[in-house]
């Protein structure tokens, strides 16, 4: 357990990274959706189960899930025209 748990640390400041660093909105859900399995982990190794569950449910299901759809339609929409 000493050798997982800054592992865990390492990997969740490596993926909170990569939610900042990439650029491309699509992308970034999927990144968004790995730091939330990241952390569902973590929490489990701490010994939080309920927080990992509800981590995982949120973090990296339902939010990137609402992303997905925000951007789908936010592309969707055809440009305005302006007067």
């Amino acid at each position: 357990m000493t050798v997982i748990l800054p592992l865990l640390f390492l990997f969740t400041a490596i993926s909170g990274t990569a939610v900042v660093l990439v650029r491309d909105p699509a992308r970034q859900v999927f990144a968004i959706a790995v730091n939330g399995l990241v952390l569902a982990i973590l929490f489990d190794a701490l010994q939080a189960p309920d927080v990992a569950l509800s981590e995982l449910a949120v973090g990296s299901a339902a939010v990137p899930l609402l992303f997905l759809v925000a951007l789908m339609a936010v592309r969707a929409q055809p440009p305005e025209e302006e007067s």
